[in-house]
């Protein structure tokens, strides 16, 4: 049999480099989506090394800059001719604001618009893999931000420590409303899109927080802190597990025995799921869908 392909942004590190190697394990041949080259050359050399007959490849791109974005779906439409799974992993935290290439908010550029923009670039691909999935990682910090001001949800702004989980909230609600509907969008398809928080995992999420990594280094030895591969569980089994063959529009959790969590009011809006799609569309200049 011709060997499946699954791409996972941001797996270079932390939850995403653990969802890559369980791929790989399995037998995908795994592409990977990373902004820094250096790591992109460790990370093969370590899932190569770890993973006997494993295959690796990389695709150099930053998802907070759309250029950047549609070079890497043009780089993956002429190097595949299908796609069994993507897992839009890769994201960013912040404590200050900073605003991306295209001129959003940082924060919400690289977590929700870059997904959102490369997952549409490669749905012909998923299609033509199908049955396939999307797997979308989201987080509970969702509940930080349970109303969303569509026409100014990607604004930059100043908002200081105080502000920066709520941001980080909003586009961990932005990454979850984006599942469902695409779940919506994609019935009958073949296609399938769920979201999973992977929990309180010790990760570089906040690489670029000055502190960060410190305070993560005391927190990864205590109980509440999960390691990667704990976090990255639930999202391999979304991926990978005839069990969910078929399923799509969800919220999931990698925490034991949590499974398709509860969620907040906004989730449960239809109206404010496609007002968020059609605002998006405009944002990454796709064409009305």
């Amino acid at each position: 049999m011709e060997r499946r392909i699954a791409i996972v942004t941001g797996g270079t590190s932390g939850i995403g480099k653990e969802i890559a190697r369980g791929l790989a394990r399995a037998g995908l041949l795994v592409g990977i989506v990373c902004r820094n080259e250096l790591r992109a050359a460790a990370t093969v050399e370590e899932l190569t090394a770890d993973v006997p007959g494993a295959r690796v490849e990389t695709f150099i791109g930053d998802l907070s800059v759309q250029m950047d974005v549609r070079r890497v779906a043009a780089s993956l439409e002429e190097r595949f001719d299908r796609l069994d799974v993507l897992v839009d992993n890769a994201g960013v935290y912040l404590l200050r604001a900073k605003v991306s290439a295209d001129g959003y908010d940082r924060v919400v550029a690289t977590n929700h618009l870059g997904p959102f923009l490369l997952t549409n670039l490669l749905l012909g691909l998923l299609e033509k893999g199908a049955p396939s999935r999307v797997v979308i990682m989201a987080s509970e910090a969702h509940r930080f931000s349970d109303r969303i001001d569509v026409e100014r949800m990607a604004e930059p702004g100043s908002y200081g420590p105080a502000g920066a989980l709520r941001v980080y909230g909003r586009s961990k609600l932005l990454n979850i409303l984006f599942a469902q509907e695409l779940a919506r969008r994609m019935e009958g398809s073949g296609v399938t899109a769920n979201a999973v928080c992977p929990g309180f995992v010790a990760t570089s999420l906040g690489r670029d927080v000055r502190g960060t990594e410190r305070a993560l280094a005391l927190f990864s030895h205590t109980p509440m802190m999960r390691t990667p591969a704990q976090g990255a569980r639930m999202a391999l089994r979304l991926a990978l597990d005839e069990e969910f063959e078929g399923r799509s529009g969800a919220y999931y959790s990698s925490t034991p025995g949590a499974g398709m969590l509860p969620t907040v009011e906004a989730l449960k809006d239809p109206e404010l799921r496609r007002a968020v799609w059609d605002r998006s569309v405009r944002l990454v200049g796709l064409p009305a869908l």
